[in-house]
């Protein structure tokens, strides 16, 4: 019986007999079921998809032309089909004979999984209402994953009403939840958490729940949202990252310090674990401090974070910062050096200070931290010969005067800082606080930067 999808005029007369055939490669005129416009929608959803090629048919789908839709798309017509789209990435694919080529990704999909995608609802609606299978995934991934995927809030509306599985696993191991990783995608969260979707599922692979997704990403709402709907701060992934840990250990650009920091002020105050170890034993504030992020340090460190516990490398914070200082100067990392010498971070030994000016010396807030927190360095020339000559002409009072403490002994006003810092020791924050002491005076005991040193 005849299998080709019913159309009009100059479309029908546009396609050829391969054009339609079943996803298995069965040209459409041997199929055994017909698609003819007496059919039900819904007896088609059951029946095995056919395969279309008709770019018409493909070209209405993701333009979102609602009124050639509907004409290709009637009561009685097949409503399942695959379509094989192109991407425009580049990947090596090999032949049967051995050989191998380059080729553009390739993908399978429906006409849901396009109109959702691209938000386009009333297509998406009048497929649904023609009997579209909802949870059709012949990509690895339903219509819902790629709504939800794109913030299409609307289409996941629709799909979740046609009864779509909000906990549906894809080929590779995600929910829909997992896949809402833009800001735009909040409604959709909510969405699929109002019709079912388990706020703690993990993703097969890397054992990664929503919040963990969300953390990572810096989604501030998303976080706030997951939280309100029970999600779970403890639970680990393969990495051995919370959540907590996943935020600290993002990676961002300094325009997005803000938001990061909001994560991780929700989750400590929701009661995450200040001190929980990954595999590497990295707490969250070795991750923040690679990071160079001196909000969440401050975080951490104002809420008892270890300061001097080693992750599986021997490194403490202090180590990580001082390693990234010269790469995250847009970041100030001498805030975090600053922060962590005023919270009791054993200091680097006297004897290592030059190794820390070669490879810190363009950020020179963080060697002024540093060395104020002694009451005595020992310079040499090998630290004149440590400075490359163009980053002294860039900060020249400051590489001066430490220079000149080869020869000349701190200021006695400095002596003072060391000694007060020394008794205090392990509780400087918390006295400082409780002094009511003029603010240059109290900025000084906390390691003010002044540019030059004395």
């Amino acid at each position: 019986m005849d299998c080709t999808f019913p159309l009009r005029s100059a479309t029908q007369r546009s396609l050829q007999p391969a054009r339609w055939k079943n996803a298995h490669g069965v040209g459409s005129h041997h199929s055994e079921h017909s698609l003819s416009p007496g059919g039900s929608g819904h007896q088609h959803s059951r029946l095995e998809p056919l395969e279309c090629r008709d770019l018409l048919v493909q070209n209405a789908l993701f333009t979102g032309d609602l009124d050639m839709v509907q004409k290709y798309f009637t009561k009685g017509s097949a409503i399942n089909l695959i379509i094989e789209t192109r991407g425009d990435v580049l990947r090596w694919t090999s032949s049967k004979r051995g050989l191998w080529s380059l080729s553009y990704e390739q993908e399978l999909t429906t006409p849901l999984h396009i109109t959702a995608s691209r938000g386009h609802t009333g297509c998406l609606r009048l497929l649904l209402q023609r009997g579209a299978a909802p949870d059709l995934a012949p990509g690895g991934r339903t219509a819902l994953h790629a709504g939800g995927g794109a913030a299409r809030a609307a289409c996941a509306r629709l799909l979740l009403r046609a009864g779509a599985d909000p906990e549906a696993l894809s080929e590779d191991g995600y929910r829909p939840l997992h896949l809402c990783r833009s800001a735009d995608s909040i409604e959709c969260v909510r969405q699929l958490l109002q019709y079912g979707a388990s706020v703690n599922s993990q993703t097969e692979e890397e054992n990664d729940t929503a919040l963990h997704v969300a953390s990572r990403l810096g989604l501030v709402e998303h976080v706030q949202l997951l939280l309100h709907h029970g999600a779970e701060l403890e639970v680990k992934n393969k990495e051995g990252q919370t959540p907590l840990n996943a935020a600290c250990a993002q990676h961002h650009q300094p325009q997005d310090m803000d938001r990061y920091y909001r994560v991780c002020q929700l989750l400590v105050e929701s009661g995450a674990s200040i001190n929980a170890a990954d595999r590497e034993q990295q707490r969250p504030l070795h991750l923040a401090c690679k990071n160079a992020n001196a909000q969440i340090a401050e975080l951490l460190l104002a809420r008892g974070a270890n300061v001097n516990v080693m992750n599986y490398g021997g490194s403490t914070a202090l180590h990580n910062i001082l390693q990234v200082a010269a790469y995250k100067l847009e970041h100030h990392p001498e805030l975090v050096v600053r922060a962590l010498l005023n919270h009791g971070a054993v200091r680097v030994w006297p004897g290592s200070l030059l190794k820390v000016l070669q490879s810190c010396h363009s950020c020179p807030r963080a060697i002024e931290a540093l060395v104020n927190s002694y009451s005595h360095v020992r310079v040499s020339e090998d630290w004149e010969a440590a400075v490359p000559a163009e980053v002294v002409q860039k900060y020249p009072c400051f590489y001066q005067s430490l220079f000149s403490l080869g020869h000349s002994p701190r200021s006695l006003q400095h002596l003072a800082r060391c000694a007060l810092r020394t008794l205090l020791e392990g509780r400087l924050q918390l006295v400082l606080s409780q002094l009511h002491l003029p603010r240059a005076l109290h900025q000084f005991l906390l390691l003010g930067f002044e540019d030059v040193l004395y």
